[in-house]
């Protein structure tokens, strides 16, 4: 297997502003209201789930990070060099294992089909955002 270099900073980036996506993305003036209706949330249980929210903040800025790493990695791999090759790679990743999973998980849910077209749809804009950021770095 061939030495792939990454681009640090570029992880680093894409991971922040996946997660400032995600902050405006789950905002009231965005889709915030559709979210929390959708997963049958009150604002007295969105309350009680604000207590713990620094741990989940965290590990969801981890997992960014390594979704960064691995979309670098692979474009790395497949000799990627652009933005515009980077949004591709991310949007295959994302149909191929992304949307799949999180389809297959919706459907043995209880949850409502908005509840996943949100959350695919911001998985789908932040990975696009990932992948422009990191190959835009090669």
């Amino acid at each position: 297997m061939p030495q792939i270099d990454v681009n640090w900073l570029a992880i680093i980036v894409a991971a922040v502003a996946a997660f400032a996506l995600g902050a405006l993305w789950y905002s009231p003036p965005l889709f915030g209201r559709q979210w929390m209706t959708a997963h049958g949330h009150t604002p007295e249980k969105l309350a009680a789930m604000q207590s713990s929210m620094g741990k989940t903040y965290t590990f969801s800025f981890i997992t960014y990070v390594i979704m960064a790493m691995v979309i670098a990695l692979l474009m790395g791999l497949t000799g990627a060099t652009t933005a515009i090759q980077g949004i591709v790679l991310a949007v295959l990743a994302w149909l191929g294992f992304g949307f799949t999973i999180g389809l297959n998980t919706n459907l043995y849910s209880d949850k409502p089909a908005a509840a996943f077209m949100i959350d695919a749809g911001y998985q789908l804009v932040h990975v696009i955002l990932m992948g422009a950021i990191i190959g835009a770095w090669r």
